[in-house]
């Protein structure tokens, strides 16, 4: 009997042992919220709130950082909530990047590491403009104290996103002083295409400065006032068809500012572009580029809405 039990005893230990290496060796799925930020990797691990941020980051950053933008590709992520795992992987980054100007809410609504938030657009939140009923105001120097929502859409002004671009780099160079020569060196060269891209906008605006034209939703505000467009916003959805109150308010609309041309943030529905058409107005895509592309990247997005544009001020 005594034989029998230590035969157990030794069979159950071997039993115990196996199914411990088992555990302790499997792996856990690498899904974008489930990754634990690559700090062990030697490069800064950066979580951002949306892809032109990602972009500006990567360019900088180059080797140095992984840079993360867990949000789902096909949103808007400036709405967007992410789950509690998805919070838990941002509060371990070495760096949080925001837009700024209320971008992303859901930040608010966490708890994240203050010593870790970089706001990329405070150094310029007196320049932050308003969205009330459509009509855009200045922004005060109080920031975002303010009332109403704030326009948040900064980037697509080359000049402030020049600025967002600096702020990173600053707090690049922050974390990691010893590669501060890598992390300017690739500023400057961001800083060159984004300035050679507002310079290509304002030539093209220049043909024709006050040309009317109507933007489908109240996101071109910054791009509006860099340029100094002439531009009237509705509120229409690329993929949905207006309905007849909102026909009549463009119609009225256009009867004191008659454009021509219609910017839209996404491909509008074939219907609308129709009836559009049908009354001489033709559209053109301004993709804000808030979330990762289908193809291309940032610049090559922003350098097709040049194109675009170029229709509307031949």
């Amino acid at each position: 009997m005594s034989n029998a039990r230590a035969r157990y005893r030794i069979g159950l230990t071997i039993l115990v042992t196996a199914i411990s290496i088992a555990a302790c060796s499997e792996t856990r799925p690498q899904g974008e919220s489930s990754r634990r930020p690559s700090a062990e990797e030697g490069r800064l691990a950066v979580y951002v709130v949306n892809y032109p941020l990602q972009y500006f980051a990567e360019r900088i950053g180059g080797e140095n950082v992984e840079v993360r933008f867990p949000a789902p590709h096909d949103g808007d992520p400036a709405f967007w909530m992410p789950d509690a795992e998805t919070v838990g992987v941002y509060q371990q980054a070495d760096l949080i990047l925001l837009n700024g100007a209320n971008y992303a809410k859901w930040v608010g609504r966490v708890s994240l590491p203050q010593a870790k938030l970089v706001n990329t657009s405070l150094g310029f939140q007196d320049q932050y403009m308003l969205v009330q009923n459509a009509v855009i105001h200045a922004h005060g120097p109080k920031g975002e104290h303010s009332h109403g929502d704030i326009a948040f859409t900064t980037w697509l002004d080359p000049k402030l996103a020049v600025e967002q671009a600096r702020a990173i780099t600053q707090a690049f160079v922050k974390s990691r002083p010893d590669q501060k020569e890598s992390f300017e060196d690739g500023f400057t060269n961001l800083e060159r295409d984004l300035l050679d891209l507002d310079q290509e906008i304002s030539n093209i605006v220049s043909t024709n400065p006050s040309q009317p034209l109507v933007a489908s939703h109240p996101v071109f505000q910054y791009l509006t006032r860099r340029y100094g467009l002439n531009v009237k916003t509705v509120h229409w959805e690329p993929d949905e068809v207006p309905d007849d109150r909102k026909w009549r308010e463009f119609t009225d609309i256009l009867a004191a500012h008659p454009a021509q041309w219609m910017i839209w943030e996404g491909e509008p529905n074939p219907a609308t572009v129709a009836k559009l058409k049908s009354m001489g107005i033709t559209s053109v895509v301004f993709d804000p580029c808030g979330n990762v592309p289908e193809k291309g990247d940032f610049l090559s997005v922003m350098q097709q809405n040049v194109e675009n544009l170029k229709r509307a001020f031949r």
